[in-house]
């Protein structure tokens, strides 16, 4: 029988998913699957969660891979966590050195953007933690698909085989294993056939018999460091030795009566508490889909993410106070600037990128949100031989400014793209909720909490409803299922409006919300191959 994968003439709804046990919610059902099954082992929550983790890199290697970073919100026992699990860059590297190299902006393949990679040190601290089962046992699902192989879903080989091009065109000794490792004669895998991958299975079994401890001080490191070594990288052993994940204080701001948190700066999310401290001062119409909504969704996100741009990176080097670009005063002097017409603030340039997201949820009360990312697609091009680990590029995030708080230096992190988000109300977890794709997330997010709290939106819903992105100046992207009359008076008010035919720019991702009856509700992206597993 012959058909399209890629083509649907009709639309479809999905339902929300309902739970009383347990929920994962992430962007591939294999993924989704391999949380269920640790929590039908008698796991909980978190372990659920680390599972789905391990198993991304495996089912949805275009989008994260062993060489990721990742932030967490966790909520256990009433109170709620941050783990800010993003690599530093090597101590080698220095501003110096890419502008002798002739860099004029920070590359974005190659050994240059790699920081030391923040995923699996997060599985392991997760686990140990706040986890129930050992993580040689959690991890198990993930390296089984990796050793025996599995089908590639529709989204996954689309974006594998857009990739392929770009990847396999890269010059030098580093960038060969990534042909190798991803593509078969020459090309991506094409939707339902198997791929397999035994050196991920090796490397995520010694991941879960050390704790995390073979990929930062013992041989998994040192097949990292070696090639790096070998091909002209900057990372030294003491790199991996020295750095570890890092538990923060979540950052929130009250939106209509709801709390709404986000992981701390060196990540974005402050962007959207930004624009929704700076929309919850404007009055929103009664129907969502209106251009007045649009406008001012619109006008409070630029804004917000201007300054964002402008100010957060390490905190180590960051010289505006969190406290300033959360406050009152900040958000009126920014709204103050808003008005029918379209403003053109300094522009930006953002764009999608390489990132998944998942959510789960238990029956004893624990919930998390957890986002893990190579950044743009593959992520940096190089994989590690003999070990399946394909490195992030979260370094591209850095500037070659020296003025800039965010320039790149040895031993540093960069302003950061992924973000989980969180929504309590009167002290007591909503639940989990995000939205993947780079400079996109923080769009996402501010969208999905005035979905819920200003038009009631269901969890499903919030995820369904059209989606718009800022990319810089007065353009925006709207999906095409935007009403064409909301375009045309946005167009009017001064927006420079593009419609887009594919909504893969428009992120993915999941929902779970706690209900009154302690039974939990989910979402997932309609974009994507997403699944809610219930238990």
């Amino acid at each position: 029988m012959e058909f399209d994968p890629q083509r649907y003439r009709y639309s479809s709804k999905r339902t929300m998913a309902v739970a009383t046990r347990g929920m994962v919610c992430t962007s591939t059902p294999l993924a989704a699957q391999a949380g269920l099954r640790i929590l039908q082992e008698g796991g909980n929550a978190f372990d659920a969660a680390v599972a789905t983790a391990a198993c991304l890199p495996v089912v949805e290697p275009t989008s994260n891979g062993l060489g990721s970073d990742a932030f967490a919100l966790i909520w256990s026992k009433g109170k709620l966590y941050g783990l800010n699990s993003s690599g530093v860059s090597p101590k080698a590297i220095s501003l110096e050195k890419l502008l002798a190299k002739g860099c004029k902006t920070m590359p974005d393949m190659g050994w240059d953007p790699v920081d030391v990679p923040g995923a699996p040190a997060a599985w392991a601290e997760i686990n140990q933690r706040f986890g129930r089962l050992p993580l040689s046992q959690v991890v198990e699902p993930a390296a089984w698909y990796a050793e025996h192989g599995y089908a590639v879903s529709p989204t996954v080989s689309k974006f594998w085989k857009r990739a392929v091009p770009r990847f396999t065109a890269l010059q030098g000794e580093e960038f060969k294993p990534w042909t190798e490792y991803f593509t078969k004669n020459g090309k991506g895998p094409e939707v339902g056939e198997i791929f397999r991958c035994p050196d991920m299975a090796k490397t995520l079994r010694d991941i879960g018999a050390t704790n995390a401890e073979s990929y930062y001080r013992g041989a998994l490191m040192e097949k990292i460091v070696g090639f790096s070594k070998k091909t002209g990288g900057w990372f030294t052993e003491d790199d991996f030795a020295n750095w570890h994940p890092e538990w923060v204080t979540p950052i929130t701001t009250n939106y209509k009566g709801y709390d709404v948190y986000e992981i701390p700066p060196n990540g974005h999310g402050i962007t959207a508490l930004m624009a929704l401290n700076i929309l919850k001062g404007l009055e929103l119409p009664e129907n969502r889909e209106t251009a007045e909504a649009y406008h001012k969704m619109i006008e409070a996100l630029k804004l917000a993410f201007i300054d964002a741009k402008e100010y957060v990176s390490d905190p180590k080097t960051m010289k505006t106070p969190v406290e300033w670009l959360l406050s009152e005063e900040y958000a009126a002097q920014r709204r103050s600037l808003i008005g029918d017409e379209a403003i053109d603030p300094k522009p930006s340039d953002p764009y999608c990128g390489g990132t998944v997201y998942l959510c789960a949820a238990d029956c004893e009360g624990n919930m998390i949100s957890y986002i893990q990312s190579n950044y743009r697609g593959f992520g940096s091009g190089i994989v590690v031989p003999g070990t399946g680990i394909s490195l992030q590029n979260r370094g591209f995030g850095f500037s070659l400014d020296p003025k800039s708080d965010n320039v790149i230096e040895g031993g540093k992190r960069p302003y950061h793209t992924i973000i989980p988000g969180f929504l309590c109300k009167d002290g007591e977890a909503v639940g989990p909720f995000g939205v993947m794709g780079g400079f996109m997330q923080p769009q996402g997010h501010m969208q999905v909490v005035v979905n819920a709290v200003d038009y009631l939106m269901n969890p499903q819903e919030c995820l369904d409803a059209p989606r718009f992105q800022w990319t810089g100046g007065k353009h925006i992207q709207l999906e095409h299922s935007v009403d064409l009359t909301i375009a045309l008076e946005l167009k009017e008010r001064g927006h420079d409006i593009e419609i887009l035919s594919d909504n893969g720019a428009m992120g993915r991702g999941q929902i779970i919300w706690r209900t009154p009856y302690n039974t939990l509700i989910g979402g997932t992206e309609p974009r994507c191959d997403g699944q809610a597993a219930v238990f």
